[in-house]
């Protein structure tokens, strides 16, 4: 080898004749090639600094998902009943924070187009209702959780008491049916005091037609007889003004009308007042939007939380069922008459015929199932 570079060495200094064998020759193509371009190139490829950074950020997030996947494996096989809050609590984080982000732009749009709450769309309304709410009771939660080494005792808190502190995303299947039953079993409570409350006030009726079908209802209701729609509406001068008016009704009477809505009842009379009637106002104003949508536009489970919101307790009632009853609703609903006021109030006779309308429809259901 020695000996082949010395003799290329020498031809290529004096012009020697002899021929370079094609190892040397090859050689000589190289050097040439490398003076003339310079340093040969490596044959690796090298990329941009952000091709660099994304090809990262996706191979960190690849072998995340991959230990994620082990981790939920692990969880499920030793620890069932954990693993079973664990997803909850995260699909609920997802779902809030999705709301979030639908109410954000419903209020953008609200904004940037000058509309009020009561000329939504029925979803969109809904969806405000709901969220606000929601926000109301984990504005609790994060009151309660702002001294030092408070979020354990929240944590605690929250797994022994998922109903009082926890919205219905953090629920699990089984929760939501249970939870449902509950509120329902409160809200029942306070009608036989809202019947027994008409009964007493039918002698302060001044208009003897009103009276006589005052008690011709109640009557049916206690018997269980289904009234008619228009037997319903034949009273809603009853609640004008006295004794039915909303200011002339009593605190306790307020206190049921509350629990009945499932709204505290442990407020100071005037709050409970304001508190009715916005809560009132802003089923009323459902209503005519879902009127307007259409009860047949709503997927099964909207028709489901639509009839709890107004009183009917739809987790163990068929779908049409609930939708014949909605749709009686909203036929007493919407054919209350009266002028809005602009902040989203109603008049006197939509507040509160609208409210003891739906005691009444929710009783009628209740006796009309029961076995005789």
């Amino acid at each position: 080898m020695a000996l082949s570079r010395v003799c290329w060495a020498r031809a290529a200094l004096w012009g020697s004749a002899v021929t370079p064998g094609p190892h040397v020759t090859r050689k000589l193509q190289l050097v040439r090639c490398g003076l003339a371009w310079g340093a040969p190139r490596s044959s690796k490829l090298h990329l941009s600094p952000k091709a660099d950074v994304k090809s990262l950020i996706s191979y960190v997030v690849a072998k995340t998902k991959v230990i994620n996947g082990k981790y939920h494996r692990f969880l499920g096989r030793h620890f069932p009943r954990f693993y079973v809050l664990y997803t909850v609590f995260l699909k609920g984080l997802q779902m809030i924070w999705a709301d979030a982000k639908k109410a954000r732009r419903i209020k953008t749009n609200m904004w940037k187009h000058n509309i009020k709450f009561h000329q939504l769309p029925y979803r969109e309304m809904e969806h405000l209702r709901q969220f606000r709410r929601d926000v109301t009771k984990c504005l609790f939660l994060g009151i309660i959780s702002i001294p030092p080494f408070a979020n354990y005792l929240v944590f605690l808190l929250m797994y022994l008491f998922p109903r009082q502190l926890l919205i219905q995303h953090f629920w699990t299947p089984k929760q939501q049916i249970d939870f449902l039953d509950i509120y329902h079993a409160l809200r029942k409570q306070s009608h036989p005091e809202i019947l027994c409350y008409l009964e007493k006030v039918i002698p302060l009726v001044s208009d003897a037609g009103l009276r006589w079908h005052m008690t011709e209802l109640c009557t049916k209701i206690q018997r269980g007889t289904h009234p008619a729609t228009h037997d319903i509406l034949a009273l809603r001068e009853c609640f004008s003004n006295h004794p039915l008016g909303m200011k002339q009704l009593h605190a306790l009477q307020m206190k049921a009308l509350s629990r009945a809505m499932l709204l505290t009842p442990y407020l100071p009379s005037f709050l409970l007042r304001h508190r009715l009637r916005t809560h009132t106002t802003v089923i009323h104003q459902l209503d005519k939007a879902l009127a307007k949508l259409g009860i047949g536009q709503l997927s099964p489970q909207e028709v489901k939380s639509a009839c709890y919101l107004r009183g009917l307790n739809s987790t163990h009632i068929a779908e049409e069922r609930c939708r014949t009853w909605l749709g009686e609703w909203l036929q007493i609903s919407c054919s209350l008459k009266g002028k809005t006021h602009p902040c989203g109030y109603a008049t006197k006779i939509q507040n509160i015929f609208l409210f003891d309308s739906k005691i009444i429809l929710e009783l009628i259901i209740e006796y009309h199932e029961t076995p005789i």
